[in-house]
């Protein structure tokens, strides 16, 4: 009875000792856990200091210093952490003359931008610009650079004109030439004007081919004559016809 009462006895002594030996790992990573937890405070706490100072590099002729500087001087202040980048680039991309915005942190407490103007290639319309890329970046400008090509076309059209352009040039350009004006009308008909004066109508069918037998024109027909021809018609179904300044007109 007395060994029973004993092993009873240590029986229960050990159940007292069982959750003790449970209970350190639980405490001991509780402690970590605070710890860990305060260090990540301490880190946030040491990252995310406001922004003091704001950095803008670039060369501006036609973006506006006010605006760049009235979208960024609220952040002064805020938190590394709290910056909201991709909106704050999205807002100064929408800027006019704007082609592209780099925003980049650096700590402890410095926001810098890079920015690139838009490069005009090309006058769109009336007032309108587009870009190297054949892209509209402002429909209405206040001031538009002289010496720029004119293109035209149908709303939604630019790429397409601006790739015309652009196979154009890269035949003119060699022959001492280049596009003044070139017009993609509202029945998908070309036409446009070389530096030289002539103008060309093209039409809608045929383009490559009719293009073909245009540069064979100007270099073996037109040559030396140039300063005399008015126009050069490639709408016929074989040749050409060559309307001169002095009102005759040739078929070639």
């Amino acid at each position: 009875m007395l060994r029973a009462r004993n092993r009873r006895r240590r029986e229960k002594a050990q159940q007292f000792v069982l959750p003790a030996i449970h209970w350190l790992p639980v405490l001991t990573l509780l402690g970590a856990l605070l710890v860990g937890g305060a260090a990540t405070v301490l880190a946030i706490w040491v990252i995310d200091r406001p922004v003091t100072r704001i950095v803008i590099h670039g060369q501006f002729e036609r973006v506006s210093a006010d605006q760049l500087e009235a979208l960024l001087r609220p952040q002064v202040g805020t938190g590394f952490l709290r910056l909201d980048m991709a909106g704050l680039q999205r807002e100064l991309k929408a800027l006019p003359w704007v082609a592209s915005a780099r925003l980049t942190r650096r700590w402890p407490e410095t926001l810098e931008l890079l920015v690139r103007e838009q490069e005009p290639a090309a006058r769109w319309g009336e007032a309108g610009l587009l870009n190297p890329r054949g892209e509209l970046f402002i429909e209405q400008a206040s001031h538009i650079p002289g010496g720029l090509p004119r293109l035209h076309g149908p709303a939604g059209t630019e790429a397409r004109v601006a790739r015309r352009f652009i196979e154009l040039q890269e035949q003119l350009v060699p022959r001492g030439l280049g596009v003044v004006e070139l017009t993609l009308d509202e029945r998908g008909a070309w036409s446009f004007r070389i530096s030289n004066g002539i103008s060309v109508r093209l039409g809608s069918a045929r383009t490559d081919e009719r293009l073909a037998v245009f540069y064979q024109a100007l270099d073996q027909v037109v040559g030396s004559m140039a300063s005399e021809v008015d126009y050069i018609d490639m709408r016929y179904t074989n040749g050409f016809a060559i309307g001169w300044k002095a009102g005759r007109e040739t078929q070639g």
